[in-house]
């Protein structure tokens, strides 16, 4: 692993978000959209906006991230791009660690204007801390920057990255406590909820939002989530295909 190399990765993915308006668009906008919507829909009704909004701050970063990197990362396969950073002297883990700081660095932008918007124009309370808030959900965006590069060591096309979607979104947030608490969940889906990442940056951010306002009294649950990150990006290394068959 090179520092050197890594970084050089995180670059030219940034530089290349930096000229495709229609993915910064979707990274940037569309969360924030989604969250005005939310409150549109619950014009009349504040404290079910400020129940369902901190859930959704967690899912929508790490749906977007996942879809994105996932869909990103088979374009560079299927462009042969891949291929030839992986014939240079790029490590595997190299490659994942530079694409995951640089979706990493959009996520930090994407779930401060997201939590920005939520706290002050819509007005959700949080009687914790604000800048807490925002790395919770940039820990959870990150961890769908993990899912998706994991992923997409598995599928050959971008298609075929987009069906993974149901498998690993849906049951996290099925379980993840936005429809029904976790601890009225029947014992088998509860035990799964228990092992699910989603569930813990949930968790995190009801925290935050009842009042805590140190990173000690969310540091299981992040940690938890940061695990994921650390075992996917180790995972991808090991599987990743240094070429497309």
């Amino acid at each position: 692993m090179s520092l050197r190399i890594t970084l050089a990765v995180t670059r030219r993915v940034l530089t290349q978000l930096r000229h495709d308006h229609r993915t910064l668009a979707l990274l940037l906008v569309l969360p924030c959209l989604v969250l005005g919507l939310l409150r549109w829909m619950y014009d009349e009704q504040q404290a079910v906006f400020d129940t369902l909004a901190p859930a959704l701050l967690a899912l929508i970063p790490f749906i977007v991230m996942f879809l994105v990197t996932s869909v990103t990362t088979l374009r560079e396969r299927s462009s042969g791009t891949l291929e030839r950073l992986l014939a240079m002297p790029t490590g595997k883990l190299d490659l994942l660690l530079g694409y995951a700081l640089a979706f990493g660095l959009v996520a930090a932008v994407q779930s401060a204007l997201a939590v920005a918007l939520c706290v002050w124009p819509l007005g959700m309370r949080v009687d914790g801390s604000v800048a807490l808030l925002v790395v919770v959900a940039v820990v959870d965006a990150v961890c769908g920057t993990a899912f998706g590069l994991f992923v997409s060591a598995f599928a050959r096309t971008e298609f075929q990255a987009v069906q993974f979607m149901p498998a690993v979104v849906f049951p996290q947030l099925l379980l993840c406590g936005l429809f029904l608490d976790r601890d009225r969940l029947p014992d088998v889906l509860s035990a799964v909820s228990d092992v699910l990442p989603l569930s813990y940056a949930v968790d995190a951010m009801d925290a935050v939002v009842a009042g805590a306002d140190g990173a000690g009294e969310v540091a299981g649950e992040l940690g938890v989530v940061l695990g994921f990150v650390a075992l996917l990006l180790a995972l991808g290394a090991a599987t990743l295909r240094r070429r497309t068959p």
